[in-house]
This record gives C-alpha cells, sequence and structure tokens, in this order.
C-alpha cells in the first residue's frame, strides 16, 4: 500500500490517494484537490468522504465527473454536501453510496471499512484500509475533532469515544487534519476527553 496526501485549501485539509496493486482511492478531495488528485491517479476506483463538511468535499463533484467514479460518503452528512453552513457556494455532489453506520465494502478486490463515529457531525466515519485508518475530524493527533459546531453532539462524542476504546487491534491513523498517529496512542487520551465533556 502506497499513501499520498495533501493538505488542502485554508484549513489544510487533508486528501489521501491510497494505492494498492495500481488502483487508488482518494479520501476527502477538498478545496482545489482535482488538479492534485488528476496528477497522481493512473486507475482510480471510488471517492470516500469520512465525513459531509466542505472542507473535506468540496472538489467531490469536479472528481466525480472526471473519472466516472462512485462517491462514498456517510449518510448522516448527505445532506451537507449541498447545504453547507460555512460555505453557500459549496460545488453540490449526490453520492452513488450512502454509507449507513458501520459499512464494509469491496471495491475492486480491496477491502474497505467505514466505522461510524458521530458528534463532531452526524455522519462523521474512520475508514480502515488494511492496517491504516483515515480518522477524518473525529481524531487528530493528540486531539479529537470539535463538537460545538451545527449539527455536532457533545454527547454522540462521549459515545463514539466509548466506542473507538473498544478498538482492540492498534493501527496507524492519518486524521483530516495534521499528522499521523495510532490508534492506541489515542485510546490513552480518551479518559481525558471524556472528562472534558
Amino acid at each position: 500500500m502506497e499513501i499520498l496526501k495533501h493538505p488542502m485549501g485554508p484549513y489544510q485539509t487533508n486528501c489521501y490517494i491510497i494505492r494498492i496493486e495500481g488502483k487508488e482511492i482518494i479520501i476527502d478531495p477538498g478545496v482545489d484537490a482535482t488538479s492534485w488528485v488528476m496528477e497522481h491517479v493512473t486507475h482510480p476506483i471510488a471517492i470516500l468522504n469520512t465525513h459531509g463538511h466542505f472542507d473535506h468535499v468540496w472538489s467531490n463533484k469536479e472528481l466525480k465527473e472526471k473519472l466516472k467514479i462512485p462517491l462514498y460518503t456517510p449518510k448522516g452528512d448527505v445532506f451537507l454536501l449541498s447545504n453547507s453552513t460555512w460555505m453557500p457556494d459549496l460545488p453540490p455532489s449526490i453520492p452513488d453510496v450512502q454509507v449507513d453506520g458501520d459499512q464494509c465494502y469491496t471495491l475492486e478486490g480491496i477491502e474497505v471499512r467505514f466505522h461510524h463515529f458521530p458528534g463532531h457531525c452526524p455522519g462523521c466515519s474512520m475508514i480502515e484500509i488494511g492496517d491504516v485508518m483515515f480518522s477524518g475530524d473525529f481524531l487528530f493527533k493528540d486531539s479529537i475533532g470539535r463538537y460545538d459546531f451545527p449539527y455536532s453532539s457533545p454527547t454522540d462524542m462521549k459515545k463514539s469515544l466509548e466506542k473507538m476504546k473498544l478498538l482492540n487491534e492498534d493501527k496507524t491513523l492519518y486524521p483530516g487534519h495534521g499528522e499521523k498517529t495510532t490508534l492506541f496512542h489515542e485510546q490513552q487520551n480518551v479518559n481525558y476527553w471524556l472528562n472534558r465533556l
């Protein structure tokens, strides 16, 4: 597996390209991601969103049209793809697959597993591929996603953190912003965040 990362737009939102056996999966194509993605893919098979905030989905529509590949978005955040309270000029996109909760898909022989962790937003998810997870804005290195935005829920965030504590296989985490970390490392911080909620 090869993982390419590029921070996009004013919020430096990480867009990822995962290359496995010559096939590529694009995760969270944010602001102005299209040209970078187009330069680095030869056999793209899908676009995946960890959640629906504008800085993670801005280039969904353009890339879908150019690459003719399906878009997978957590069901709880589909409404955000055409109704951004922060960015009313967000190019609207329509997912081909609405991911309902925890789901596993096989994309041209590649297993992709969505883990639903609402709180930051209703559909917030981590995406597991092999021995890595793309944590979007649920987990960052030594931090968690904000839970004071429109459609955020501190109650759901608390439940998600409790659920995350139960994952018992260490994975490298690639977050939506900043540098990579590991699941086991972030599990050490869970009680700190739970006490603050």
